[in-house]
């Protein structure tokens, strides 16, 4: 795999262990979690969390992604699920593996009432400028390990959306978002609702160019049916094709026909907007576990985009190319 390795690339990217050059990202999957912990789940009577268990499991298929050629992971859980930036510095000095951890928040269930504002009646969203301050704090003085310190800074800021549409505390949480990537020049990955356009416009409202912004989830059946992935690509921002190996759900593409996708976008001349991964989770608690190695990507759908007649360029181009291009942080 070290026939993708990247050209030269000014600026660099926030990981957990501080800035890299950006040319040394390498091969990146920008769209994984490492430890996915559902909101309380830590307290549970039935869920135990073994930190040697999970430092053992991820360093395990961490390796095993750096062994089939891959350089760097992005966690783009955001705060409140499960991230743990002290356990992601000691998996990247073991592994060698970059490690990109995101702030960012979402959708609305996932959220909790502090941040409905409950002293207001009715309930009314925090501000989008209270979103702002606090994901922005995450990249200007570090991710917060919860009532302790400060540590390295946030190289992603990541929002998600209701499946069945935007509320108005997700608008005003992808509004926070999209102000938090314009004023510290990390990109800004976004998880739509049921409307794509809706949502992608909602964050280029606040002046945020496309080129800044990967939408997810753009595997999903409703939105190829819609035409969305040529449709947000031709807008300039990032698609994720991100639920790689996900094979048995009839709401994404199978794996066939996402390489049939990427081909088509490919023949378009947007092969420059597409990114891949598999939104694997290496360890889930009070979630089911979802065993997609970190290298499938790598081990068995680039050999299904190349036997469709993708060349190596092309497929450095996703790998490499873009992602490097996505989180390099830009001049503010």
């Amino acid at each position: 795999m070290n026939s993708f390795a990247g050209a030269e690339h000014g600026g660099i990217v926030h990981t957990v262990l501080g800035p890299v050059p950006a040319d040394q990202l390498g091969v990146t999957s920008v769209h994984e979690a490492l430890l996915s912990v559902v909101p309380g789940a830590e307290y549970a009577f039935d869920v135990e969390i073994d930190r040697a268990e999970i430092f053992e499991i991820l360093a395990r298929k961490l390796t095993d992604f750096r062994d089939h050629g891959g350089r760097t992971i992005v966690d783009s859980t955001g705060m409140f699920h499960g991230r743990d930036v002290r356990l992601y510095e000691t998996l990247s000095r073991s592994t060698g593996v970059h490690i990109v951890a995101s702030t960012g928040m979402g959708p609305e269930e996932m959220l909790g009432g502090y941040f409905l504002t409950p002293q207001t009646n009715p309930p009314t969203p925090w501000p989008a400028e209270k979103f702002a301050e606090l994901f922005t704090r995450e990249i200007t003085e570090g991710m917060v390990v919860p009532r302790i310190e400060r540590r390295g800074a946030a190289g992603l800021v990541a929002a998600a959306a209701n499946h069945k549409g935007m509320t108005a505390t997700e608008e005003s949480l992808f509004r926070g978002a999209a102000r938090t990537a314009l004023h510290t020049g990390v990109a800004l990955s976004i998880r739509y609702g049921n409307d794509v356009v809706h949502d992608l416009e909602i964050v280029l409202d606040e002046s945020l160019p496309a080129s800044r912004v990967v939408v997810g989830a753009l595997d999903r059946t409703d939105a190829v049916a819609a035409g969305a992935p040529h449709d947000i690509a031709r807008r300039g921002a990032f698609i994720a094709v991100d639920h790689v190996g996900l094979n048995n759900n009839d709401a994404y593409l199978t794996d066939h026909k996402r390489a049939a996708l990427v081909v088509e976008l490919v023949d378009a001349g947007l092969g420059d907007r597409i990114l891949l991964s598999s939104n694997a989770i290496g360890v889930a608690k009070g979630q089911p576990d979802y065993e997609v190695p970190y290298s499938f990507v790598l081990s068995t759908f680039v050999p299904l985009l190349t036997s469709q007649g993708l060349s190596d360029e092309d497929v450095r181009r996703i790998l490499v190319d873009n992602p490097r291009t996505l989180l390099c942080v830009t001049e503010r």
